[in-house]
Parts: C-alpha cells; sequence; structure tokens
C-alpha cells in the first residue's frame, strides 16, 4: 500500500493538481454559461429543502468530520514553513492558514459539486438511477457498456465502504480523546467499540426515518452547535487578534490562490522520491484531493439527491461558495486561535498535535477562558453527529448502489450501517489506528482510477447538455412553425426533414 501510494504521489502529483483546476473552471462555465438556467428536476420542479436544510446537510455530509479534525492540526502543522510562504518568516503562521483554506475549501468543494452536478442531472432530468453507472454509462459503446457499468460500480462501492470505515475509526478516536478531555474515561479497545456501537445505532435510527426527518434534523443541531462554537471561541479568545487574522488570511489566500492552485511540486518530479514522506504534497495536497475523490463516491450522490429543483447555477453556487466561506471562517478562527495559544506557551498545542492529531481542537478549546470546558463537550458532541451525518449521507448512497430495488427498503439501510460499523470494528481489532491508516492509504490509492472515470463524467454531462438543448430547440422550431399561418412564408429547410443548415432535424 505504501509503495502504491508513493507511485501515486511521485508520478501523479501533476495529474492531481490538474484535475482540481479542471472541476473548478468546469463549475464556473456550468453556473455562468448557457446552461445556467436548467433546472434539476425540469422547468416547474421545487427545492424540497429550505435553504438553511440543504447547507446544514451540504457541509454536515461533505466535510463536517474533517474540519473537526484539521482545522487546528493543519494550521499548527504547518506554521513552520510550507511551499510559497517558507521564504518569510512573518508570514508562515499566514500561509498555513492559507493553505487550510485552500486544501478544505473552493477547490475541494468544486470536486464535490461537479460529481454531483453529473448525477443530478442524469436522474432528475433524465430519469436515471443515481449511480455512476448511469451517469457516464452512454459514453461508452453499447457492447461494453455492461462491463464498464460493473467496474464503475465496483469502484463507487469499494471507495464507500473503505472511505465510510476509516473515517468511523478516524472519528471513534477522536470523540474518545474529547471524552477523556473532560471526563478522564481512558482510550482503549472497549470504550472504541462501544462508541462504534453507540455511533451505529444512532445513525440507524437516522437512516431509518429518512432524510427530511432524520438527516435533516441532525444537520440543522449541527449547524446551530458549530455556530455556537465559532462564536464562543471568537468573543472569549483573543477577539482583536482572531478579527485581523481573518482579514489578513483572506487577503493572503486570495493573492496566492492560482499559485496555490498550480503548485504540483517539480523538485519531486525532477530527483524522486524513495517514500511518499518525502514529499510534502504526498502529506498534504494528494493525500486530501485523493481523499475528496473518494469521499465523491457517497458525498456526490446525496449532494446530488437533495437538489432537486435547484438551478444549475445556483446548485453550483450553493455548493462551492457558500460552504467555502463558512469553511474559511471556521478555519480562520479555531485555526488562528490555536496559533495564538500556542504561541503564547512555547508551542504546546503543536507539541500535543505532534503526539495525536486528532488532539488539535480539544488542545486549543482548552486554552479559552470561561467557556472552555462547555466548549469541550460541544466539541466532542459535533464529532458525533458529524460523523453520523457523514455515514447517513453515505448509507443513502451506497443503498442506491448495491440495492436491487429503485427505493431501497428502510431495514436494508439499517443492515449497510451495522455492516459498515462492522468492518470498523474488525479494522480497530486486527491492528487499531496502523491497519486503519493502511486501509486509508488503500481508498486514496483507488481514488486514482476513479479520478478517470470522474473525467468521463464531466464530458458525457457537457455532451447531454448539448444534446438536449439541441433536441429542446428542435421541438421548439416544430411548435413554432406549427402554430405558424398557413400562407406565411417558409423558411428555407422547412418542408422537409433536412434544416435550413443541411442537418437532419433528427
Amino acid at each position: 500500500m505504501s509503495a502504491g501510494r508513493t507511485f501515486v504521489t511521485e508520478y501523479f502529483t501533476w495529474f492531481f493538481v490538474l484535475y482540481s483546476v479542471l472541476a473548478l473552471g468546469i463549475c464556473g462555465w456550468l453556473a455562468f454559461g448557457r446552461f445556467g438556467r436548467v433546472r434539476l428536476g425540469g422547468p416547474k420542479a421545487k427545492p424540497d429543502y429550505s435553504k438553511f436544510a440543504w447547507y446544514s446537510m451540504l457541509f454536515a455530509c461533505g466535510q463536517g468530520i474533517g474540519l473537526i479534525f484539521w482545522s487546528v492540526a493543519e494550521p499548527i502543522m504547518l506554521q513552520g514553513g510550507s511551499p510559497l510562504f517558507s521564504g518569510n518568516e512573518a508570514n508562515t503562521g499566514d500561509g498555513a492558514v492559507a493553505w487550510a483554506y485552500f486544501h478544505w475549501g473552493l477547490t475541494a468543494w468544486a470536486m464535490y459539486c461537479i460529481v454531483a452536478i453529473c448525477l443530478a442531472y442524469s436522474h432528475f432530468n433524465l430519469g436515471k438511477k443515481l449511480t455512476f453507472r448511469d451517469a457516464v454509462v452512454d459514453f461508452f459503446p453499447a457492447k461494453s457498456r455492461r462491463a464498464v457499468g460493473l467496474v464503475l460500480e465496483l469502484l463507487a462501492i469499494l471507495a464507500c465502504v473503505l472511505g465510510l470505515a476509516t473515517s468511523f475509526g478516524f472519528a471513534t478516536l477522536q470523540f474518545t480523546y474529547g471524552l477523556t478531555s473532560f471526563t478522564g474515561i481512558e482510550s482503549t479497545m472497549p470504550v472504541w467499540i462501544g462508541v462504534i456501537v453507540a455511533f451505529g445505532a444512532l445513525t440507524a435510527v437516522s437512516v431509518y426515518f429518512g432524510i427530511s426527518k432524520g438527516m435533516k434534523r441532525i444537520s440543522e443541531i449541527n449547524s446551530v452547535l458549530s455556530i455556537v462554537l465559532v462564536i464562543a471561541v471568537l468573543v472569549f479568545g483573543p477577539l482583536v487578534f482572531l478579527a485581523s487574522t481573518l482579514l489578513q488570511t483572506f487577503g493572503v489566500f486570495f493573492q496566492n490562490f492560482l499559485s496555490m492552485s498550480l503548485w504540483s511540486e517539480s523538485s519531486v518530479a525532477a530527483e524522486g522520491i524513495s517514500a511518499w514522506q518525502d514529499s510534502w504534497a504526498g502529506w498534504w495536497t494528494v493525500f486530501i484531493w485523493c481523499w475528496v475523490i473518494a469521499f465523491s463516491a457517497f458525498v456526490g450522490p446525496f449532494i446530488a439527491r437533495i437538489s432537486r429543483g435547484r438551478t444549475i447555477k445556483e446548485f453550483i453556487l450553493g455548493v462551492t461558495v457558500v460552504p467555502s466561506l463558512i469553511v474559511m471562517v471556521w478555519i480562520g478562527i479555531l485555526g488562528g486561535a490555536a496559533l495564538y495559544y500556542d504561541n503564547n506557551d512555547d508551542g504546546a498545542i503543536s507539541d500535543e498535535v505532534a503526539e495525536s492529531t486528532e488532539s488539535g481542537l480539544f488542545a486549543m478549546l482548552d486554552y479559552v477562558p470561561v467557556v472552555g470546558t462547555v466548549l469541550l463537550v460541544i466539541a466532542t458532541i459535533l464529532v458525533a453527529t458529524y460523523y453520523i451525518t457523514s455515514l447517513d449521507s453515505g448509507v443513502h448512497a451506497l443503498s442506491s448502489f448495491v440495492a436491487s430495488s429503485k427505493s431501497p427498503s428502510k431495514g436494508f439501510r439499517v443492515l449497510l450501517v451495522a455492516s459498515i460499523a462492522a468492518i470498523t470494528v474488525a479494522l480497530l481489532t486486527l491492528g487499531g489506528v496502523s491497519v486503519i491508516g493502511t486501509v486509508q492509504t488503500g481508498t486514496i490509492i483507488g481514488a486514482f482510477p476513479l479520478a478517470f472515470i470522474l473525467i468521463i463524467m464531466f464530458v458525457n454531462l457537457i455532451r447531454r447538455l448539448r444534446r438536449n438543448e439541441a433536441i429542446l430547440r428542435v421541438a421548439q422550431d416544430q411548435v413554432q412553425e406549427a402554430s405558424a399561418p398557413s400562407d406565411a412564408p417558409r423558411a428555407p429547410g422547412s418542408d422537409g426533414a433536412v434544416g435550413s443548415d443541411g442537418a437532419s432535424r433528427e
């Protein structure tokens, strides 16, 4: 697994950089081009959820648990220096926060968004099943579609199951760490298994009641608790420093966005590496982009499922811009507070993060005066609820891939939750964090072939949009011709199956 990850990092960092830029570019082209007015579900379709509920579910399924984990850890780990910022010591802290904005903000959400829009258009406007197979298979010759479809579904199912199981393991470790911080309960195997069972039971209840009664309500609770956490850190923490940090790091991010987007660590391509750990991108950009691609297997279908009735422009701006701004404010305040407390206590938070990455957020909250203990409780709850919503969204996507019926039963979805929980218990029992890390590496490697499939899906979406636009134009022309007076002048080519440009009307 490690050798495979090294191979991908050494020879294909440029590819993942190009993929991320391509996803962002297509999103911009769709949002502000002529297809932006197309409505998912047809011209008369109405949104199923309010904007607050929609944004809450987007954030909860996309990056909630990742941000809990990395919003403090990444700025702390990169404050010693990072590409594009290492030469200016006074700017390394701002650079660390800017890279965190980049990795968890606009580009990552664009990578989720483009997958989701392909699936949503296929499902709501063309009547296909909400699967990768149906979103891309018509791109291939008819004779090969069955085989290609099976490969696509297999990749999507593996990405879902392994991504959810490894995230389940890391969420369990982080939740246990938070629990230990204010209860003194030791982090042991029985405690881990108990947490997995509890998470699985709560998720099973949520998926049983469905998106509107389960996922939607938990996501809204997530949003409220997240707002409370961020505002409390801002108000009770170093307020003036954080306000200045937000403005300054926003400026640094936007000023360097193009450079960060295209930075592909050419020195690795020139000199080679013996292990992926020797590459900065292997630790950060390639790792995160691969993880986003793997997570697209279930985040994309879930975002598509909850977005009926939105125009393509509204969909893209809602999935990319709004969550990205939330991410940046979140990282700017929580990560900025961590940097402030770390610098004022001789690197105490850095030491804790170096020992245990999942400890970052809790170590920072312990410094917040007056409300620190309360915030530790809130953060621990958020670890649980954000992972429950991630697993919930993943199970809804997975059920579409593996169920024989178009509408998988509630019991079937509950069974999937139990299966993923069982896999997580098995991984932790077999080898703890090391085994979960190995499976995570396998999931990252699996994102490499999946990325090529997704690129074909992007091309197929554009092909479908143009084809349907042409069909609609022909239908409108026929309606106009049928309603025109019989003695009206006839346009050239209107008397046959061939149009004025010589093209067949079919």
